[in-house]
C-alpha cells in the first residue's frame, strides 16, 4: 500500500508545530507514504486555511487522525470535522490515541453538565468510531504501521 496521508490533529497548535509536521511527514515517507500536513498551507487567512486543508484532504488517500483528548474530555473539534469530511469523500480513516478505554469509563454515565455519555464501548463518539477503519492505542507511527499492515476495503 502506498499513497498520501492527511495528518489530522491538534499538533498544528503546538509551539513547534512546523517541526512536528516535518517529523510526522518523515515518518510517512519512511513507510512509503506522502504526508500531507495542514500547515503545508501557508496563510494567516482562516478561509484560505480552511480551503487549503480541504484541498489536502481531497488529495489524500488516507487520513490518520489524532483522537487524543484536547482542551477537555474529547478530541479536537477541527479533527472531528476533517474525519467527517474525509469519510464523506470516501477516504480511509485511521485514528490513534493513548487511551482506548470507553468514553463511559473515562467520563462516567453523565458529564459535568448532566448530559448522558453514550455507552457503546468506544473511546470516541460513535460517529467518529464507526468512521474509522481502525483506532490504534499509541502514537502516530503506530497508526502509520497499522495503515501499512492493512489492506482496507472501501
Amino acid at each position: 500500500m502506498s499513497g498520501s496521508i492527511y495528518i489530522a490533529g491538534f499538533d498544528v497548535f503546538s509551539p513547534d508545530a512546523v517541526e512536528k509536521g516535518k517529523a510526522l511527514k518523515k515518518i510517512c515517507a519512511e513507510y512509503g507514504f506522502e504526508g500531507l500536513y495542514p500547515l503545508d498551507n501557508e496563510s494567516s487567512d482562516p478561509r484560505k486555511i480552511f480551503g487549503g486543508n480541504l484541498a489536502l484532504i481531497n488529495k489524500a488517500d488516507i487520513i490518520c487522525a489524532n483522537l487524543n483528548d484536547f482542551r477537555g474530555q474529547d478530541m479536537d473539534s477541527g479533527t472531528a470535522f476533517e474525519i467527517g469530511y474525509g469519510y464523506a469523500k470516501g477516504k480511509k480513516i485511521f485514528g490513534y490515541t493513548q487511551d482506548i478505554s470507553s468514553l463511559r469509563s473515562r467520563i462516567g454515565e453523565y458529564d459535568n453538565l448532566g448530559y448522558s455519555v453514550e455507552d457503546f464501548g468506544m473511546c470516541v463518539n460513535l460517529m467518529i468510531g464507526c468512521a474509522c477503519i481502525n483506532i490504534i492505542k499509541g502514537g502516530f507511527e503506530d497508526c502509520i504501521k497499522s495503515v501499512r499492515n492493512q489492506t482496507p476495503t472501501a
